[in-house]
């Protein structure tokens, strides 16, 4: 089968592409919830222009061409018949303003890392090699404020000033994850839901962890950053399947 894919005249197609794909595939893992959830990409040096999905858009159906240009200091953003709901305002605006390091943003309620946020103790331990990505790289928001409004947006944007967290755990809510470009965030998002889902089936067993060292997770860590391309390749190949079945998200 051979796959035509129309590029509209847009700017930062191949953005649009990438990001389009990972809300495709976010669905082909459960990780997405009915028409809620968002992701963001800066498309400027400061981070106050972005891409975003159109609100209450399934992410089953969005495509490159759909996606909108949130500018975080233009109010009329808010206007447009496909703007983003008051919280996906609140949240992403606030990363891309207070967060320098906010170059792309994902948040979703995914069911393992939920879960995990529902504990009293939403801390992820090294029990895997999954979870040593993780190893001191993840901040934990303690004290959920509700929808995340205007407020509530800045408040955890400003809780994630290391730039070296990259995922945070909201508490009683979800999780925001950070990157640089749509295949690392996507990939970390992947890796974290994976670490917690292992993490939790372990407590179920109700046996003692075998928790990796902190030495030996942070190395761990160290070397996965240092493995080169794979976030790359990982979202190729989902594009690249994408593309045979003869999805049209990259229209």
């Amino acid at each position: 089968m051979t796959v035509t894919n129309i590029r509209p005249n847009m700017d930062h197609w191949q953005e649009r592409v990438d990001l389009a794909a990972a809300f495709r595939w976010t669905v082909r893992l459960n990780m997405h919830e009915a028409v809620a959830n968002h992701f963001s990409l800066s498309i400027n040096d400061d981070g106050s222009k972005f891409l975003m999905n159109p609100n209450q858009m399934h992410f089953s159906r969005i495509k490159a061409s759909d996606l909108i240009v949130v500018d975080v200091n233009d109010p009329a953003s808010m206007e447009g018949p496909d703007a983003p709901d008051p919280t996906a305002w609140g949240l992403h605006g606030g990363m891309h303003k207070y967060c320098a390091h906010a170059r792309c943003a994902m948040h979703v309620h995914s069911p393992y890392a939920t879960a995990l946020a529902a504990l009293a103790d939403s801390t992820l331990p090294p029990v895997d090699q999954n979870g040593c990505m993780f190893f001191d790289r993840v901040v934990v928001d303690e004290n959920y404020g509700g929808l995340a409004f205007e407020e509530e947006g800045e408040r955890c944007a400003t809780l994630m000033d290391d730039p070296k967290k990259k995922v945070m755990v909201m508490g009683n809510h979800g999780i925001m994850v950070l990157g640089d470009t749509v295949a690392d965030t996507f990939n970390r998002m992947f890796y974290f839901e994976r670490a917690c889902q292992t993490y939790l089936l372990a407590l179920q067993t109700g046996k003692p962890l075998r928790v990796i060292p902190s030495d030996i997770a942070e190395k761990t860590a160290q070397e996965i950053e240092d493995y080169p391309e794979q976030d790359e390749r990982h979202l190729n190949e989902l594009k690249a399947i994408l593309d045979e079945e003869g999805s049209n998200y990259a229209s």
